[in-house]
């Protein structure tokens, strides 16, 4: 039953969390998405050098096939994970991932062009278990702390797992088996860390006092939620379509735009910098975990959000006046992007719901978001070979930071008076 907007419990005194509860679950959550990345991203580390199927080379149709399927699978999303119980939400995530599994064998034994197919029904499935894996840790007054742990599996993951693709390569696997050998490298551990996920246990009173009760939404639900909250909802999902295209742009224009600083950006070098951005990240957002009041946490979101865009800007400025290091840049821009990315993931949403005690869950608001946003990473899809043709990374992508950091910082600080207008200010 939805309670009036701004409602919430001060538990000061009702007892912590398990400290132990916590780091276990973070962990599992951490190796549960880290471990799925290994069946989705492995694959891109083959050149697939002299195939090509209408004109166009096969490394480019491939990725394009995987990202259509995992595209799609947020908007399917929206509806499954929303509306998953906890009971099935294990088995699921297994099933999901044993499917994707099954489509990279279909693509080590079939030719082009049906191994596009294979890679379309190899991210068809995976796209949902980003909000499985946070259905877990949702609704808890660590939910910060595990969500940021969860959060910095993808961005470490995404490197790690390309590197463990190209060792594979160098030990002899061919290109057609080696992303179905790596998803077998991380099957058991997928296992072991979504079974300690099961196992955990669930909120207890103090936490739904503090952050609400989490249940499956039926489409009646999800409309009803939309309703009251749709106009602050579309500033925010306008805002994360921006910051999903910059963060795309950045990920896959990487080695172009550090040649373009004028530095080869070797693995190590790539690898150092993501660290740095997943430590200021997960610092910054689990520091919001401290403040109890849900109101005040979600303007505090806001504001880390309009501060990272803010640093984006100044990152952008110090490049132009020669003033930053490419490796600064590099961190800075990253940092930049992250902290309002991974603040909607951990922060703002689990908050939104915690405010206004309205029946929802992160899942159905995160996949919302992600269906509109992964359109904008398709856009960049298709457009980099052309931004690659044409030599001018860079100078594009300083144009496009610049207007989509200020266009999120718009919709992010419009977003944060239109909630804070119609929730209660703390007592």
């Amino acid at each position: 039953m939805t309670q009036p907007a701004g409602a919430r419990a001060n538990v000061r005194g009702v007892g912590s969390p398990s400290v132990r509860v916590t780091a276990l679950a973070t962990a599992a959550a951490f190796g549960a998405y880290f471990s799925m990345y290994a069946f989705r991203k492995p694959f891109t580390a083959a050149s697939y050098s002299g195939a090509s199927w209408g004109g166009v080379d096969a490394k480019t149709l491939l990725v394009a096939a995987q990202v259509l399927g995992y595209t799609l699978s947020k908007f399917i999303g929206i509806r499954v994970v929303s509306q998953l119980p906890r009971r099935a939400r294990a088995r699921t995530l297994l099933a999901l991932v044993g499917a994707a599994h099954l489509a990279l064998l279909g693509f080590a034994l079939a030719p082009l062009p049906w191994q596009l197919v294979f890679l379309f029904l190899n991210g068809l499935p995976l796209g949902m278990v980003f909000g499985l894996v946070l259905g877990f840790l949702e609704g808890r007054r660590h939910t910060e702390i595990m969500a940021a742990g969860l959060c910095a599996s993808f961005i470490v993951a995404d490197g790690a797992t390309k590197t463990l693709g190209a060792w594979l390569l160098a030990q002899g696997v061919a290109e057609n088996w080696m992303p179905f050998t790596a998803g077998a490298l991380f099957a058991a551990p997928l296992v072991v860390c979504v079974a300690l996920l099961q196992r955990a246990p669930e909120p207890d009173a103090a936490d739904v006092a503090s952050r609400s009760e989490r249940a499956p939404m039926d489409a009646a639900e999800r409309a009803a939620f939309l309703k009251r909250h749709g106009r602050g909802l579309a500033l925010i999902v306008v805002a994360y379509l921006a910051l999903t295209t910059l963060r795309s742009l950045r990920a896959d224009f990487a080695p172009e735009l550090w040649r373009a600083l004028g530095e080869v950006a070797a693995p190590r070098v790539f690898t150092s910098s993501e660290l740095l951005v997943a430590l200021g990240v997960v610092i910054a957002t689990a520091s919001t975990v401290r403040i109890q009041d849900n109101r005040r946490a979600f303007l505090a979101s806001i504001s880390i959000s309009v501060a990272g865009l803010g640093l984006c800007l100044v990152a952008l400025v110090l490049q132009a006046l020669e003033l930053l290091s490419p490796f600064g840049f590099m961190v800075a821009l990253g940092l930049g992007l992250y902290l309002p990315y991974v603040a909607v993931h951990a922060t703002l949403f689990e908050r939104l719901v915690a405010m206004t005690r309205d029946r929802g869950t992160i899942g159905f608001l995160m996949y919302l978001a992600d269906s509109f946003g992964y359109l904008g990473y398709v856009a960049v899809m298709f457009g980099r070979e052309v931004l690659r043709e044409r030599g001018d990374v860079l100078e594009f992508f300083v144009v496009a930071a610049a207007l989509g950091a200020l266009l999120a910082a718009a919709c992010f600080v419009l977003a944060g008076r239109w909630f804070a207008a119609r929730a209660a200010p703390p007592a």
